[in-house]
């Protein structure tokens, strides 16, 4: 939204002009030293074969190798495999770059700020006619032995037609950490990045199954996601399974923190029950938001594994100085691929998650841009949920269904003092909407999409809504492992 604004007024074009061109001089040196760094990685291999090939010959036939299978590895660690490698007795550093394109194209029975509003999510397709969603430039690499980083740069063109560019993470991992704390499970995060609030959030568009994000999330957690600056303190405990805590601490200020103290653009385009915006600053260790959260995954059994998840955030909100918004959340994953499967084909993947929020709005009175206002105190009580199935049927094919249901419920919604129904309120009013997909994959790199949306929302006039997107997702570049 700021960057929108900036780039209208014509004082960003620089800005963004200048993180291109740094982009591209990245990507031009990090060739050039991949290129280097590979004819040097080549000699040493040829070198080390030569010596493999004499020791092997001076023993003969070398004996059976007997294969135990590798430990499970921890999520936040495998970068410490795929980013540095051993090679004699030198330790080459990479740094991977990879680009994730998202387009789509489609049409609806509604159009304009309807359609937006239905949406909601800042890479949702949201008009009639082509949408360019993003083109996420990422970078990730060893730092040292103490430290791993990545970033993420994204390209957007917005429904004026207008480019924004933004960074949307940016953070480091340690790899060590003092008196063996590493090894007793813990790591520390740093820098901005996606709140690890249930399954949804934390997930970059490419990686989701379905073109939209669901609609809880976007009303919760803000079309861009919950995510700001912060530090993660994470543990995973000694258990037979994987078990995980992660606490977070991150500003509760910005676009990108829709529940908590927010900003003035996103209280101008979505006020939450109509409430006015109340510029505050940090005073104390109460004007941040946390993050509680605890996952843990098993094997069912030999084909099938699941994990589950639960999840709160809490934080101040912007409805003078003792609002305060908490939103709670349990999520739950299931998968299964039998022992012969082709590529990861079939499968079959469940995913449901479901979402609470109380958002404490404090007494108001004061002059607005509308003039003035009075409102009490109230406690604005919203709830959703989405769930949903993908099978894949054959190599390369996969059918989905998706159901979701978002409902506002205590606490009444405003027009400047005028008390307005729920059902009128497109961020709290209720809304149902199912989505049948089709998806090819080509490759391991590329993936078509065709989605169709039934959306049943109180606040649009006749109610009942038809969408259909198609979705053109290309990754190229290093790829790390998916997340579980």
């Amino acid at each position: 939204m700021v960057m929108n604004r900036c780039l209208r007024a014509g004082c960003c074009v620089r800005s963004a002009r200048w993180v291109a061109a740094v982009a591209l001089l990245a990507l031009t040196h990090a060739t050039s030293l991949a290129y280097a760094q590979e004819t040097d990685v080549e000699r040493e291999i040829a070198e080390l074969r030569e010596r493999l090939e004499a020791l092997e010959a001076e023993r003969g036939e070398p004996d059976e190798v007997r294969t135990e299978a590798a430990p499970p590895t921890r999520r936040h660690s495998d970068s410490r495999d795929v980013w540095a490698r051993d090679m004699g007795p030198t330790r080459v550093r990479l740094m991977d770059l990879a680009v994730d394109l998202l387009m789509s194209a489609g049409s609806s029975s509604e159009k304009g700020e309807t359609l937006a509003e239905l949406q909601g999510g800042a890479h949702d397709p949201n008009q009639r006619g082509f949408s360019f969603n993003q083109l996420e430039l990422s970078t990730r690499g060893a730092v040292d032995p103490y430290f791993t980083a990545q970033a993420f740069i994204i390209f957007q063109i917005d429904r004026e037609g207008e480019t924004t560019i933004e960074l949307e993470e940016a953070f480091f991992t340690t790899q060590a950490l003092p008196f063996g704390l590493q090894n007793l499970g813990f790591l520390i995060e740093g820098g901005t990045f996606f709140t690890d609030f249930g399954r949804m959030n934390p997930t970059h568009p490419h990686f989701w199954d379905f073109i939209d994000q669901p609609i809880v999330n976007t009303r919760f957690l803000g079309g861009d996601g919950l995510r700001g600056p912060g530090a993660v303190l994470a543990w995973l405990a000694p258990l037979p399974w994987f078990s995980e805590f992660r606490f977070s601490w991150q500003n509760a200020k910005g676009e990108t923190q829709v529940s908590f103290l927010a900003n003035d653009e996103v209280y101008e385009e979505r006020p939450i029950g109509g409430r006015p915006f109340v510029e505050q600053d940090v005073r104390s260790f109460r004007d941040f938001t946390y993050l509680l959260r605890w996952a843990n995954g098993f094997d069912i059994t030999d084909t099938w594994n699941a994990q589950l998840g639960a999840s709160a955030a809490f934080g101040p909100n912007a409805t003078v100085r003792k609002g305060s918004s908490q939103i709670y959340g349990a999520d739950a994953v299931a998968k299964w691929t039998p022992l012969e499967a082709e590529r990861g084909w079939p499968f079959l993947k469940l995913q449901a998650e479901f979402m609470y929020r109380d958002f404490e709005a404090d007494a108001f009175s004061g002059d607005t841009d509308d003039g003035p206002v009075s409102l009490p105190r109230d406690v604005l009580k919203d709830w959703g949920l989405y769930a949903y199935g993908v099978w894949g049927f054959h190599r390369g094919w996969a059918a989905a269904l998706r159901y979701e249901y978002a409902k506002g419920g205590d606490g009444p919604s405003y027009d400047g003092n005028t008390p307005v129904g729920i059902a009128d309120d497109p961020f709290r009013s209720k809304r149902h909407r199912v989505s049948p997909m089709l998806a090819f994959h080509p490759s391991e790199f590329s993936r078509l999409r065709l989605q169709y949306n039934y959306d049943r929302a109180d606040f649009v006039p006749g109610r009942d809504v038809h969408t259909v997107w198609f979705g053109v997702d290309l990754s190229f570049g290093a790829h790390p492992a998916h997340t579980y």
